[in-house]
Formats: C-alpha cells, sequence, structure tokens
C-alpha cells in the first residue's frame, strides 16, 4: 500500500446547505436529494445502513435497500425472523444512513420501527421476480446452513412446486417502516468545514430546523 490510511484525502467541494434553500418537511428534502442521486445514475442509489440493537443494547448494522418513502417514514423488506427482525421485536429502535459519495452526500435518520400491514407486503411481494420471491421462500434468512448446495437443492425444489406465478409470501416475511424523528442532511466541504443541518420532530408533530458543526 503505497498511502496509510490516515494520508488518504480527499476535498470536498460540489455543494453547500443553506437553511434558506432546504424544504421546511425533511421527508420532502430527503425525496428531492434521492430523486438528484437516481437522476446523476448512482450504483443503487436507495442503498441504506440499517442500524439495530438487541435488548441488550449491543448494535448491529448492514446495509439493504430503501423500498418507499412517504410522510409516514422509509421502508424496507425483510425476514421477519432474521437478525435484524428479532432485534426489532426486542428493541423497535433504528437508524438509517444514507451515503451518496459521488454527490458528497449523506443523510442520518433515527425514529421508531413497526411492521407496515400484511396487505401492503402482500401487494410489495407479488410485484417482485420469481426469483425474489422463490429465494424468499428458500432462505431462512440468517439461519446456519451447512453447505450452499443444500440452499440451492431448496430453491430449485420449490421452483418445481409452484410452476406457475402463483408463488405465495411466506408468513415470516414483510415489510417494516422506520418513523423518523430525527433527520440530518451532511454537505461536504473544502476544508473539513461541513454544512450539517439537523430535523428534529417536535412533540405537536411539527419538524425543528437547526445547524450543526462540522
Amino acid at each position: 500500500m503505497s498511502q496509510t490510511l490516515a494520508e488518504l484525502r480527499h476535498e470536498y467541494a460540489l455543494g453547500a446547505l443553506s437553511e434558506t434553500e432546504v424544504d421546511p418537511d425533511p421527508i420532502q428534502q430527503f425525496q428531492r436529494w434521492l430523486r438528484e442521486a437516481i437522476n446523476a445514475q448512482l450504483p443503487e442509489p436507495n442503498a441504506m445502513t440499517l442500524a439495530t440493537a438487541d435488548r441488550t443494547g449491543r448494535p448491529y448494522a448492514r446495509v439493504l435497500l430503501l423500498k418507499d418513502c412517504d410522510a409516514d417514514g422509509f421502508v424496507f423488506f425483510t425476514n421477519y425472523r432474521s437478525d435484524k427482525g428479532r432485534q426489532l421485536a426486542e428493541n423497535p429502535h433504528a437508524a438509517l444512513v444514507f451515503l451518496w459519495l459521488e454527490l458528497e452526500r449523506q443523510v442520518r435518520i433515527e425514529g421508531t420501527v413497526g411492521k407496515i400491514p400484511l396487505a401492503e407486503s402482500e401487494v410489495y411481494f407479488h410485484g417482485r421476480p420469481r426469483e425474489s420471491r422463490l429465494g424468499a421462500l428458500a432462505s431462512r434468512q440468517s439461519q446456519v446452513i451447512a453447505s450452499r448446495a443444500l440452499l440451492d437443492e431448496r430453491f430449485q425444489q420449490l421452483n418445481a412446486q409452484y410452476p406457475d406465478d402463483n408463488i405465495p409470501m411466506p408468513n415470516q416475511w414483510g415489510g417494516y417502516r422506520v418513523r423518523p424523528t430525527l433527520l440530518e442532511f451532511w454537505q461536504g466541504r473544502h476544508g473539513r468545514m461541513h454544512d450539517r443541518l439537523r430535523y428534529r420532530r417536535q412533540a405537536d408533530g411539527h419538524w425543528w430546523l437547526e445547524r450543526l458543526e462540522p
């Protein structure tokens, strides 16, 4: 390695973030930035880090995909019996991080988490590609398995069992919605003097906007 990690440097100079220019609604502001990431043709612009904790407070994190965002919050889908599902059952709070390096932007989100209605999960599940639906049936997510061959065999058995498109949604699979209480928008600036604007939800449901030091 020609450079040490401490020597790696990148100057941020693509934009700025002003209180007078952001939307007073942080969800609208997030949607604006997400559209700009999509329009910039970034790879996986809806990729996000989901951080959870179990009942003892031990933290966990992984990357997955945002599948919906509206005034009620941020939606993702998973196996309810997965590690993240068990953690959310014990501690229904989570944090999300979106990083769009090419735009020198990051968004942090904190909130409470709950399952979405079954009907909404059904609509999303049956709109997925066939192989994704079979994969949801085949995978006992986060469970130890002896070999890849066993997983592939289970997938092929299900593929033969459901030759048409009528693949049932697993009972243990569905969506979660993160209802935000805090959103922080970060825009990289020259000299590490970054812009950080944070929205905090107030008791009456309105949002309070404040600037943080970098």
